[in-house]
């Protein structure tokens, strides 16, 4: 855009300056001929009146400026050598003073009517004479054009830059906002319009702000409330008679609790982007869900990369997709079926992490949001779903699911 309304007044700047410069260099070179053929008109109206005395006339033609010839009426001619030209004989019969055109310049002749005939005075104003300063007066109007165009393209481009650093500080800070910096806010300069437009943007961010703030109370509120009812499911546990059965309801209880904590922590952590080692929390999902593969038969498979690597999503978060989607390899594959996780790194930032199971594969609708053929909430594949840039349900090598997430 700067470039445009750069471009757009040279554009006009020379087209103004060609509408004024070619008329006053048209005029420049008039002037300057017409000068040339003054002086030389001047300097045959000194000669005119000394046609009557020789003498006199000898000297004056020989004295003066420019090339001056005296036709006289017996046919003798005085001054610079010349023949007789049409236009003296023109001039002769007409009795009009001329200015005629020819390959020299312009041949300006006077008539001079006596009693002994006609005399004429004869004088060439050359192109060069013509043209004198003309050059020179072209080169400095030349000059002026181009640094009026120089100029009006300096004013220009800080008028671009004064309008254009507004509307790129609007984008940098509409990018912030969409990449989740709830705390961006665009300075109120400019124009009239564009301080309208980052005013309306600085009001929608703090709505934005205060909505998502609001939300995390709610959410927190609502976990809040929760724990007094696992508090007595707690409570429960502990008063059942079988040992074993007390441990696995209070495993589950601890589980939830677990669960409530986390949503918690998440509903009041800062704007602030959240980070972790998707190798260490795949690795420690890994290891656990291991276990539970063991106990019903299944194989499994893991590959990770050997060293850290960082992604732009928070341990819990990472954890809960991949614990959903183990789940669901658990919940719909008989007992036996093998299954695989990997993680691979992403060149540029972020991860690629995939389970495939040999088991009979999803549905074409278990891939919707809520969706689910096992008559479950379906929200298993959203937990995973939220966590990940590109999430693709596909068939693995063997027949079975494969779920790719792509993580930045």
């Amino acid at each position: 855009m700067r470039a445009r309304l750069t471009l757009l007044v040279a554009a006009t700047t020379v087209l103004v300056l060609l509408a004024f410069l070619v008329p006053v260099a048209l005029l420049v070179r008039q002037v300057a001929a017409d000068r040339a053929l003054s002086r030389a008109d001047d300097v045959v109206q000194t000669i005119v009146p000394l046609v009557g005395d020789q003498e006199a006339l000898r000297l004056a033609v020989t004295v003066q400026p420019v090339p001056v010839t005296v036709f006289l009426p017996d046919g003798s001619v005085l001054g610079a050598p010349s023949a007789t030209t049409p236009a003296v004989r023109l001039a002769v019969r007409r009795g009009q003073a001329l200015t005629v055109d020819t390959s020299a310049g312009q041949e300006l002749v006077v008539p001079v009517v006596s009693a002994a005939g006609t005399a004429v005075v004869r004088t060439v104003v050359s192109d060069e004479e013509l043209t004198r300063g003309v050059r020179r007066a072209w080169l400095v109007l030349f000059a002026l054009g181009v640094a009026l165009v120089l100029l009006g393209l300096f004013v220009a481009d800080r008028l671009a830059r004064a309008l254009i650093a507004p509307i790129s500080e609007l984008s940098i800070v509409s990018h912030r906002l969409a990449s989740g910096d709830l705390t961006a806010r665009a300075g109120v300069s400019g124009p009239g319009e564009l301080r309208e437009v980052a005013g309306a943007l600085n009001q929608l961010a703090g709505r934005i702000q205060d909505l998502l703030a609001a939300e995390r109370e709610r959410v927190a509120d609502l976990s809040h409330r929760l724990r007094t009812p696992l508090t007595a499911l707690r409570l429960e546990a502990e008063s059942l008679r079988d040992p074993s059965e007390s441990a696995r309801v209070s495993a589950a209880a601890d589980g939830v609790a677990r669960a409530v904590t986390a949503v918690i922590q998440q509903a009041r952590r800062s704007s602030e982007p959240a980070s972790c080692d998707a190798v260490a929390v795949v690795a420690d999902r890994a290891a656990f869900w291991a276990v539970l593969a063991e106990d019903t038969g299944r194989s499994m498979t893991q590959s990770l990369p050997p060293g850290p690597l960082p992604v732009a999503v928070g341990a819990d978060e990472l954890a809960a997709a991949l614990d959903a989607l183990l789940e669901n390899v658990f919940a719909h594959t008989q007992d036996g079926t093998a299954f695989a996780v990997s993680l691979t790194a992403v060149a540029g930032g972020g991860a690629v992490l995939e389970v495939a199971d040999d088991g009979p594969g999803f549905a074409a609708s278990s891939a919707s949001r809520g969706a689910s053929a096992g008559g479950s909430t379906g929200l298993g594949l959203d937990i995973a779903r939220q966590v990940a840039a590109v999430f693709e349900v596909k068939t693995s090598a063997s027949g079975g699911a494969l779920v790719r997430l792509e993580i930045p």
